[in-house]
């Protein structure tokens, strides 16, 4: 949602809350400026139609009356609007302790913490431990990008972004005009999930291979959002680690443990030289190419050629 939006919101649910009886619209465009700015009053109708009608969504109660003056007037209730108490047992306190305590290196440190502050105003107990017997164990998420914060308030407001982003095997990065969906931490990395604008298709970037700002491009998306992003999936598959074919390939003796930690069958081939069977899915040329002169790919042909590309890929950069 845009800021202006959202502060108009928040006007009108305050006026609507804080008023003793219905306003008109007369009198609630003459107390918002934002109305008084709409122009003509067509313009203003439709905007506070508009407006109205968002608020009810977000749960507001809205009562439409006629006040003194046989006018159509607008009224919140607070006694309608009113939150129930909040009741939390010793789980329920523990765990929004722990989701707390998760964001302290992120810039929702402050956030995090105003809320659990909050909570306990309500009626969070004071003494629960967010750990139990565990507390030495600190759940951390750690967001060192730079990159973290603009694309988290971009997928919350729906706003296409710019930046330049580096492929693993590129020596230089290419600008992505994304329309970004979500945000997800798998196995220590964070990826944004989004459709890509110049390929027309839906991809996931990792936040550590974005360089430079990122940029607020135009407004609106032209893709549907999915409902539901599967991020982690997506990267496991591009990892290797959804497996649906072997590949077999010489590694040097001594070398290259985590694909051994992979191999199905290891057979030594002597001169220094072993041979793995390893199951696949999509990316292991990628990550084949990180053990360079250790690694030679035998079967199939067409991972050869990817693996033979991406290193020539990387010496000619």
């Amino acid at each position: 949602m845009a800021i202006a939006k959202a502060e108009r919101l928040m006007n009108l649910a305050l006026c609507l809350l804080g008023a003793r009886r219905p306003l008109s619209k007369r009198e609630l465009r003459e107390s918002i400026e934002a109305y008084l700015e709409a122009g003509s009053d067509d313009s203003f109708n439709r905007m506070f139609e508009r407006d109205k009608d968002d608020l009810r969504e977000l749960g507001l109660v809205i009562e439409t009356v006629e006040n003194l003056d046989g006018e159509v007037g607008y009224l919140a209730r607070r006694d309608s609007n009113r939150l129930p108490p909040i009741t939390l047992d010793a789980e329920e306190a523990a765990a929004l302790g722990l989701a707390a305590k998760v964001w302290q290196q992120a810039r929702l440190a402050g956030a995090a913490s105003g809320a659990l502050q909050k909570l306990r105003a309500a009626g969070l107990p004071e003494d629960v431990d967010p750990y139990g017997a565990h507390s030495a164990l600190e759940p951390r998420i750690p967001v060192h990008e730079a990159a973290f914060e603009p694309l988290m308030l971009a997928c919350r407001d729906r706003r296409p972004v710019l930046f330049e982003y580096r492929k693993a095997t590129a020596a230089r990065p290419e600008p992505r005009h994304v329309e970004p969906w979500a945000l997800e931490c798998w196995r220590g990395h964070w990826y944004l999930a989004g459709f890509d604008r110049d390929r027309g298709a839906e991809r996931v970037f990792r936040l550590s291979r974005i360089t430079g700002k990122v940029r607020s491009r135009g407004t609106g998306f032209t893709a549907p959002v999915p409902d539901v992003v599967t991020v982690r999936e997506t990267v496991a598959s591009w990892a290797g680690e959804i497996a649906d074919r072997s590949a077999l390939i010489r590694l040097r003796s001594g070398a290259g443990y985590p694909l051994r930690a992979k191999a199905v069958k290891v057979r030594e081939l002597g001169d220094g030289w072993d041979e793995l069977e390893i199951p696949y899915g999509h990316g292991l040329d990628a990550w084949l190419v990180e053990f360079g002169p250790d690694v030679v790919v035998l079967e199939p042909a067409e991972l050869r050629a990817d693996v033979v590309d991406r290193l020539r890929a990387v010496a000619e950069g």
